[in-house]
């Protein structure tokens, strides 16, 4: 893998290239992207979104001994489209081991529906679909719902994809879903409660639940009924000015919660996504005690600014070796490509946007 440097305002970034690709094989001959990443020890599981033409996904698995060198890639999806609610695809995984439990979310797409959704392991090999966990509202109940919440202090983007839907012509659609994606637990309870935060649009919001069988309809109603009390960050600089994605499962630190997520701006040259970090309460992380004002890095190399969807790093799973914290992203949303970054270094630039 050849190696470049990239340096930001602050903190050096060394991008290791790519670490996947698509292959012939079917299931992954047009993309291999955004891979949820477990570290055991040395051993780095990976399971990454696989793309086959006609934009289907199905869950890849490849591992790595060490950051970056492959020992075992299966030839086939790990985690298939099985259910009517991701008929088109099991995109973009996250997981985390919660006491004796693997957990990994993922978006269901049906075609029209981006949902979030669950499965659980205990070896992760064998996976059980749990079925969707974000709102199962549809766009009219969701304005219904988000106008009982605090219009001063909410930001009015809430209601883009209302108002785009409506424009179209197609926001009566009952079938038409509130799209939820990118859902990232934290890697275990805190107050013996999960910790999850997912992607409303156009921020990250987060949200703390005893069991799975608590998301229900009602709960997800009130919950919409108070968007405001439950909304982590919102977009704040310029390079993610459109909207935020929840992007890695938090890393606990000394300093707090270690949270690296996506920020998009549109340009001249279409949308750009950026990997962003930020720091968050280690006792109670709905608490931002610090951002980063500028991108941890931005698509620079040509991996990650020419493919299926131009001018995007994705990250969405963390590997740390010593002081060497590796982040695997999507590049373009074609290769799954790596970066290094001093973790110490990192949250050093994080503690001096600490507010006192």
């Amino acid at each position: 893998m050849e190696h470049t440097i990239q340096i930001n305002t602050a903190i050096p970034i060394e991008k290791l290239g790519i670490l996947l690709s698509p292959t012939k094989l079917e299931f992954e001959n047009y993309g291999v992207l955004n891979p949820g990443i477990f570290q055991e020890g040395q051993d780095v599981h990976i399971f990454y979104r696989a793309v086959e033409d006609g934009n289907f996904s199905t869950i890849g698995y490849a591992k790595s001994k060490g950051p970056e060198t492959i020992v075992e890639r299966l030839e086939h999806p790990i985690i298939y489209r099985d259910l009517d609610t991701e008929k088109h695809g099991v995109e973009d995984a996250r997981i985390v081991k919660i006491e004796d439990t693997f957990y990994l979310t993922y978006t269901a797409y049906d075609g029209a529906n981006a949902l979030g959704a669950v499965a659980t392991s205990k070896d992760m090999k064998h996976f059980e679909k749990k079925g969707i966990i974000t709102p199962p509202i549809n766009y009219m109940e969701y304005k219904f719902h988000l106008e009982h919440c605090n219009q001063d202090k909410l930001n009015p983007k809430y209601y883009h994809y209302y108002n785009l839907f409506a424009e179209i012509g197609v926001v009566a659609e009952k079938h038409r879903l509130l799209r939820d994606k990118d859902v990232v637990l934290f890697p275990r309870k805190i107050n013996n409660k999960f910790v999850m935060l997912h992607r409303i649009w156009p921020g990250i919001q987060i949200l703390r639940f005893e069991k799975w069988e608590n998301l229900t309809k009602d709960f997800w109603v009130d919950y919409i009924r108070n968007l405001t009390d439950h909304i982590l960050i919102d977009p704040c600089y310029d390079f993610e000015v459109n909207y935020l994605g929840a992007g890695c499962p938090p890393i606990e630190t000394e300093d707090g919660w270690l949270m690296i997520y996506h920020g998009v701006c549109e340009t001249t040259i279409g949308k750009t996504y950026h990997a962003a970090a930020a720091l968050l309460d280690i006792n109670d992380p709905s608490k931002v005690i610090g951002r980063l004002p500028y991108p941890l890095f931005s698509p620079s190399e040509d991996w990650e600014l020419k493919g299926v969807v131009n001018h995007v790093v994705f990250p969405t799973g963390t590997a740390l070796f010593g002081d060497d914290l590796h982040i695997y992203y999507g590049a373009a949303d074609k290769h799954i490509a790596v970066a290094k970054v001093s973790l110490k270094r990192l949250l050093g630039e994080l503690k001096k946007t600490v507010k006192s």
